[in-house]
């Protein structure tokens, strides 16, 4: 899994590509800490290039998100399909994140 930062005004959006599973989701977790460190506010994860996922990515993001939510950090996970998008129904998370369908959604919701 690579994870990338790139930024759109105030808002930083965290491209993951490749596999979210028990060997790199770690990554993403420790990456959003150091991002809310240096005090930034508005996060997209966007998912758009990753096929899979396991337990263990989907554990990284519900813990990115409840962190997000209990400081009241605007947040938005952009781009879920095929598998991936499969799993997180499964698991009935549909409710729980805040999906965007796509990243110019996303971006909307995130800096409305």
């Amino acid at each position: 899994m690579e994870l990338k930062i790139r930024k759109h005004e105030e808002t930083y959006i965290i491209d993951v590509n490749g596999e979210m599973d028990l060997y790199n989701s770690y990554k993403l977790k420790e990456l959003v800490m150091k991002m809310l460190e240096k005090k930034i506010m508005r996060f997209i994860i966007n998912l758009e290039k990753v096929e899979y996922i396991d337990s263990s990515g989907i554990g990284a993001l519900i813990y990115v998100s409840s962190t997000l939510k209990k400081m009241n950090i605007k947040f938005m996970i952009a781009n879920i399909h095929g598998s991936v998008k499969k799993v997180i129904e499964l698991t009935k998370l549909i409710g729980y994140f805040p999906i965007a369908n796509s990243l110019e959604d996303a971006i909307k919701a995130v800096e409305a």
